[in-house]
C-alpha cells in the first residue's frame, strides 16, 4: 500500500469518525448522520472555520483564471 492510500485512508477514518461524533454529540446532532457525515468529509473546515474562507478563495482565484484561460 502506498503512502497516498494511507494518508487518504487516514483522512477518510478521520472523517468518518468525526461524523459519527458530531451526529450523537455535536452542536448539529439534530440534522442526523447523513449530513454530519458530509460534514466529516471536510473535517479541517469544520473544526477551523477561517480554513473554509481560505479554500472558497482559492476556489474563486482557480474559477478566474480558468475563465481567462479559456
Amino acid at each position: 500500500m502506498s503512502l497516498k492510500a494511507k494518508i487518504l485512508i487516514g483522512y477518510l477514518l478521520i472523517g468518518l469518525c468525526f461524523g459519527i461524533y458530531a451526529a450523537n454529540w455535536g452542536d448539529l446532532a439534530y440534522k442526523g448522520l447523513a449530513y454530519n457525515l458530509g460534514g466529516g468529509l471536510v473535517w479541517p473546515v469544520m473544526l477551523f472555520p477561517g480554513l473554509g474562507k481560505i479554500i472558497g478563495g482559492l476556489i474563486m482565484i482557480g474559477v478566474v483564471a480558468l475563465l481567462f484561460i479559456s
